[in-house]
């Protein structure tokens, strides 16, 4: 048996405000995902800034047409945007297509991010492929965070604060990245390995 009235109005608002909750809590783990600032999710979606801020602290109701707006600039489809936690399924599949992807500045390194987004706050884990010669600057992660490099293919060059290290095929370099570190593929072969980031500080206690 149904509710009605004033008890179906208030289910109806229950709902609502569920709903808005966790689309403010997937909003914003795509938006610190893609290491982007309120400001510059606002200038790639159109939604203002304001607006997002208040999405992820689940103070309004965004229109469809915002969602939307918001889904296409964090590479992500409605559906996924909308879906509540409890009702995920356990065996989840992405299609490469939904997979998104991140180059560096000279074109030539490439990074899926393949990680669960519910983790991306500690954990994220991503595939790197580069050209020859490519090259990956990154900037200081948070303090006390660690990264794995397990190289599938070719030979990878890490360099973090005036340190040098290599690696070949069959062999992973763990490093500290809460400081600046490069990436290179320093071989005249194309590179790829599998990249695991643990934001935790606790790591390094």
């Amino acid at each position: 048996m149904g509710v009605e009235g004033r008890d179906k109005a208030k289910a109806l608002e229950a709902g609502a405000v569920a709903l808005s909750g966790q689309l403010g809590k997937t909003v914003q783990r795509l938006r610190k995902a893609y290491n982007l600032s309120l400001s510059e999710l606002s200038e790639q979606s159109g939604v203002a800034k304001s607006i997002i801020s208040q999405i992820e602290r689940n103070e309004t109701n965004p229109t469809l047409a915002t969602i939307w707006r918001l889904a296409h600039a964090l590479d992500v489809s409605i559906e996924r945007v909308l879906q509540a936690a409890e009702d995920e399924p356990f065996l989840e599949k992405c299609s490469k297509g939904d997979t998104p992807i991140l180059m560096s500045d000279d074109g030539k390194c490439r990074l899926a991010i393949i990680g669960w987004i519910k983790t991306v706050e500690w954990l994220q884990w991503y595939e790197f492929s580069a050209d020859p010669g490519g090259v990956l600057d990154s900037e200081a992660h948070q303090r006390g965070s660690v990264e794995c490099l397990s190289v599938n293919l070719g030979e990878i060059e890490v360099e973090v604060a005036g340190t040098v290290e290599r690696a070949r095929a069959g062999e992973t370099l763990r490093y500290r990245c809460d400081r600046p570190h490069t990436i290179s593929n320093v071989s005249a072969e194309p590179a790829a390995a599998m990249m695991v980031c643990i934001l935790k500080p606790a790591v390094m206690q």
